[in-house]
C-alpha cells in the first residue's frame, strides 16, 4: 500500500525540491509561516497549507498548535512525515498520531549538537569534522533514533554559512534516499 507523504518546511525549500527531484510522491505540504517552498508546492500542483505560527514568544502554546497541525495532517490522510527545515518544535499530539512515522535531518552528526544551532556550536567547538543526520523526529528535539549520517570535513576557514552550505548539499542527497527507504520498509511491513 502506498503511503502518503507529508513535508513540513519553513524557508527556501531546498530539501523540498530534492525530494521532489528524487522521484518521491509528496501529498501535501505544511507551512509554520509563509515561505518559498509553499510556492514550490503551489507550482508542482501539490496540496499546500499554512498552519501560521503567528506566536515566537515563551508563551507559544505547542500543544495547541501540534493539535492544529494533526489534524490537517489527518485530514489528508496522511501516513508520514518529512520535517524539511521545519522552524517549529512540536507537542506530544503530533507524536502521539504519528509515533515512528515522523523523520527529520539535522545538520550535525547526532547525538552531537542538537538543537537549532548545530552548525555554529560545531564550528565554536572546534570540530574537525560534522555531517547531517536524517532520524525519527520524538518529543526530545533531535533525540530520535537514527536512520543514516554522513560526515562533512569541516575547513579552516569555513564560516557558518558556508559550512551550512556543504552540509545541506548533502542532506539533499541523504534524506531523499532515507525517506525512500523508510517508505519502502513500511510498505514491506
Amino acid at each position: 500500500m502506498v503511503k502518503r507523504l507529508a513535508v513540513l518546511v519553513s524557508g527556501s525549500g531546498t530539501i523540498l525540491e530534492a525530494i521532489l527531484d528524487s522521484g518521491i510522491v509528496v501529498d501535501l505540504v505544511v507551512s509554520d509561516r509563509p515561505c518559498r517552498a509553499i510556492k514550490i508546492a503551489l507550482e508542482k500542483d501539490i496540496a499546500a497549507q499554512i498552519v501560521l505560527r503567528d506566536d515566537f514568544t515563551s508563551g507559544f502554546d505547542r500543544e495547541a498548535y501540534a493539535a492544529i497541525l494533526t489534524q490537517v495532517l489527518l485530514d489528508h490522510k496522511i501516513d508520514v512525515v518529512a520535517m524539511a527545515g521545519f522552524g517549529t518544535v512540536l507537542g506530544e499530539t503530533i507524536f502521539k498520531f504519528y509515533e515512528n512515522r515522523i523523520l527529520n535531518t539535522h545538520p550535525s552528526l547526532l547525538p552531537s549538537y542538537k538543537g537549532w544551532h548545530a552548525v555554529r556550536d560545531a564550528l565554536e567547538a572546534g570540530e574537525k569534522k560534522t555531517g547531517c543526520t536524517v532520524h525519527v523526529a520524538t518529543l526530545g528535539v533531535d533525540e530520535g533514533p537514527i536512520i543514516a549520517q554522513e560526515t562533512v570535513d569541516i575547513h579552516d576557514n569555513d564560516n557558518e554559512e558556508i559550512l551550512h552550505e556543504r552540509i545541506k548539499s548533502l542532506e539533499r542527497t541523504l534524506y531523499p534516499q532515507a525517506i525512500k527507504s523508510f517508505l519502502d520498509n513500511l510498505d514491506n511491513n
